[in-house]
């Protein structure tokens, strides 16, 4: 899309020519219609060395890191192809930037030689941005606005489309767990034995004592009610869950809406995120997964970076879902015997801590992170069992963490 307004300048011009010639006429004094006759053509002449200058015919767009999280810097790389037939003045370049990003995209487009012998021009933009939103973000189109050389007309140029740019939620670095009941402890040694023949002929039974909570049909379980599990995997390694409440009642409408726009929600997206890798590192296969047990990616093994990676990614469009209840919950653990559980929810209060407690009997080490908790929430809930957090969104969850994670007495309450 392109268009050829006159500027300031170029206005006048056009009103003095036609001016100059009424008067020529009116006056009979050639010196007049010359002079208008000269402002019109030179005015013809800067639309028409527009039309032959430099135009932008494809613009591609390369971003360093290829998926960024939120607060990381950016730094976009634009190649711009151009054609031109005349030689052209130096320019200006926009960015049209969506919001979620932050930076200066703009700057001084250079002038051009002509391309009757050159051929064809490259131009090199490059910027930085900041990340401040999750989701997918597109950045574009380009806008190259130029004058002719009296500066009598200016052209603007928006040339490419939008790009997309993945912005993941932001991945705290949480401390070790240095207080682990029992075997509660991770390890990087797996045993497994595959006795079908793949996803395709899984045929999901159900739970029985001393399974692992990795193989845990999660899906299966909550359409048949009871825990199901995979049948072809036997295997012998400790198993975290997260549990992200993703229900609207939790969160603000704008959750709902998309990704990055409810700050608690982001909050809690960040915290499940977070405790997965942390986990991931130590040596526990993590199952991430809805309050009605269903799966917010596969299960990760114990040590994937290349699996935590790829769940950062998934989470980059995580929303708020409408159904989904705390309730929905504890039937998925009845039965199980597990390490770490932590679950990510908004505020509670008695009624949810109650609806959570059995789970508490099930896991070696319950967490419970809120984001908005009040106090009164929080102390219900650690005298249940649970670890319990409260988060805000100014809050450092690393530091959080760390002295949390240090405290030798379940029912820690709030840390901070």
């Amino acid at each position: 899309m392109s268009r050829w307004p006159l500027t300031l300048r170029g206005t006048g011009a056009v009103v003095l020519g036609v001016l100059a010639l009424i008067l020529a006429g009116a006056l009979a004094v050639p010196a007049l219609l010359f002079f208008g006759v000269l402002l019109l053509a030179v005015t013809a002449l800067g639309l028409v060395s527009l039309h032959l200058g430099h135009r932008p015919d494809r613009v591609r767009r390369t971003f360093s890191p290829e998926v960024a999280a939120v607060g990381d810097a950016v730094t976009v790389h634009a190649r711009v192809e151009c054609r031109t037939v005349l030689p052209t003045v130096v320019g200006t370049w926009q960015e049209t930037l969506p919001v979620g990003l932050e930076g200066d995209a703009s700057g001084v487009f250079p002038g051009l030689r002509s391309g009757l012998v050159t051929g064809g021009h490259s131009v090199d933009l490059r910027y930085r941005l900041i990340a401040r939103r999750r989701g997918i973000r597109h950045i574009g189109p380009l806008q190259v606005t130029t004058t002719d050389p009296f500066g009598f007309a200016r052209r603007t140029v928006r040339q490419g489309e939008p790009v997309p740019l993945t912005i993941a939620p932001a991945l705290i670095e949480l401390g070790s767990l240095e207080e682990l009941p029992g075997n509660a402890g991770g390890t990087m040694q797996t045993q497994t034995d595959r006795l079908g023949q793949g996803a395709d002929n899984l045929i999901p039974r159900v739970y029985v004592p001393g399974d692992s909570m990795r193989r845990i049909h999660w899906r299966a379980s909550a359409h048949r009610g009871d825990l199901m599990v995979r049948q072809e995997e036997q295997e012998s390694n400790p198993e975290a869950v997260v549990v992200l409440d993703r229900s609207m009642s939790r969160w603000g409408a704008e959750a709902l809406r998309a990704p990055g726009e409810d700050p608690a929600f982001e909050v809690a997206v960040s915290a499940a995120a977070s405790a997965v890798a942390r986990f991931v590192r130590e040596g526990y296969s993590v199952a991430v997964i809805d309050v009605d047990g269903r799966e917010l990616t596969e299960p990760i093994d114990a040590g994937d970076g290349a699996a935590v990676e790829a769940m950062i990614v998934s989470f980059a469009t995580l929303t708020a879902r409408r159904d989904g209840t705390l309730a929905d919950a504890p039937p998925l653990f009845v039965g199980a015997t597990l390490g770490p559980v932590v679950i990510v929810t908004g505020p509670i209060d008695d009624r949810d801590v109650a609806v959570l407690a059995p789970i508490t009997t099930h896991t070696s080490l319950p967490v419970l992170l809120s984001v908005g908790a009040d106090s009164t929430g929080v102390r219900a809930a650690s005298a249940a069992g649970w670890r319990a957090v409260a988060l805000e969104p100014e809050d450092e969850l690393g530091t959080l963490w760390a002295r949390w994670a240090t405290v030798s007495e379940r029912g820690a309450g709030r840390v901070g």
